[in-house]
């Protein structure tokens, strides 16, 4: 069974959840730059890149401290960790939630 997806409309979705100013901002937003409203897949793409920068950011910090850069403090370093730690456990939290559905909507009797 093949499965396609429709690009999601955040304007639209802003709006039925009731947020009418957040709905115009983001119809205005994409008529000024002249492009369509982002897809999930390009949506979430982009949410795994910005994952892997700060893990990757993170890793470099790590080793600028254990190599002893004096221009790296270690308070800089442990946030940019815990932003790294945070934003992973975001993204495995989305995927969970992808698996979840995923399992729902082949366990419905059709």
């Amino acid at each position: 069974m093949d499965v396609k997806l429709k690009p999601f409309d955040f304007a639209q979705a802003a709006a039925r959840a009731g947020m009418p100013q957040v709905a115009e901002r983001v119809r205005l937003a994409t008529q000024s730059q002249g492009v369509e409203p982002a897809s999930f897949q390009t949506s979430f793409s982009a949410a795994l890149k910005s994952v892997s920068s700060a893990q990757n950011q993170a890793t470099e910090l790590q080793k600028q401290v254990q190599l002893g850069n004096s221009s790296v403090s270690l308070e800089e370093t442990m946030v940019a960790m815990q932003k790294a730690q945070i934003g992973f456990q975001a993204t495995l939290q989305v995927r969970n939630k992808l698996v979840q559905a995923y399992t729902d909507i082949m366990n419905m009797a059709m």
